[in-house]
C-alpha cells in the first residue's frame, strides 16, 4: 500500500478545519451577567450567544471523520495486513496510540466543551442577595481541545505514512530467490559437433 496524496489532503483538511472551529469555539464562548427582573424583586442569569456550542460539535464531527478515515484506510492496525518487522512497524505502532489518545483527549474537551457551554443556568435569587451563580464554561476547554486536535493531526500523518511504508500486504517480496533461468548450452554443442 502506498501513500494516497488525496488522503493525506483530506486527513489534514479535515484537522485543521477542527482546529479552526475549536479556536472560533474559544473565542465565542457564552458568557453570562445578572441581571435584575423588571416585575419582581428577583435576578436571573442572561447569558450570551450560544455559538460556540455549535463549533465544538462542528469539529467533533469532522475530527471523527477524519480518525475513522485513516483508521478505515490502515485497518486499523489490528486486522489489516501484515507489516515488515524493524523499527517502521514500531514507528507505525507509536504513532497509533500516539494519535488515539491525542484524539480521544480532543474529542473529550470538544463534546464536554459543548455540553457545558450549552448548558444555562435556571437559578433565580432575590435582587438584594449576592453570589448569583451563573454557569459558564471555564476558559481553555476549547483551546485545549484545539491542541490536542493538531497533535492528533500530526500523529495520524506519521502514523499512516509510516504505516504505507511498513504494510506487506501480506506477503514479503523475496528478490533473486527460487530457480534461476540460465542460458541453455544446447545450441554451442549442437554447433561444435556439425
Amino acid at each position: 500500500m502506498g501513500v494516497s496524496i488525496p488522503i493525506l489532503v483530506i486527513v489534514i483538511a479535515f484537522h485543521l478545519i477542527a482546529f479552526v472551529l475549536a479556536v472560533g469555539a474559544e473565542r465565542r464562548r457564552s458568557t453570562a451577567k445578572v441581571q435584575p427582573d423588571e416585575y419582581d424583586e428577583r435576578t436571573y442569569c442572561v447569558y450570551g450567544t450560544d455559538a460556540s456550542t455549535v463549533y465544538g460539535l462542528a469539529a467533533f464531527g469532522l475530527l471523527l471523520i477524519s480518525q475513522t478515515l485513516v483508521n478505515c484506510i490502515t485497518k486499523c492496525l489490528c486486522f489489516g495486513r501484515g507489516m515488515m518487522g524493524g523499527s517502521s512497524t514500531t514507528c507505525a505502532i507509536f504513532f497509533f496510540v500516539f494519535s488515539w489518545v491525542s484524539f480521544l483527549g480532543a474529542e473529550a474537551c470538544l463534546l464536554a466543551g459543548s455540553a457545558k457551554n450549552a448548558y444555562h443556568t435556571k437559578y433565580r435569587g432575590f435582587f438584594q442577595a449576592d453570589h448569583l451563580s451563573c454557569a459558564t464554561l471555564r476558559k481553555g476547554v476549547f483551546a485545549a481541545g484545539a491542541a490536542l486536535t493538531l497533535l492528533s493531526m500530526i500523529g495520524s500523518i506519521f502514523y499512516y505514512w509510516i504505516h504505507s511504508k511498513a504494510d506487506t500486504g501480506g506477503w514479503q517480496k523475496h528478490q533473486n530467490e527460487g530457480l534461476g533461468m540460465a542460458t541453455s548450452n544446447y545450441t554451442e554443442s549442437t554447433e561444435r559437433k556439425g
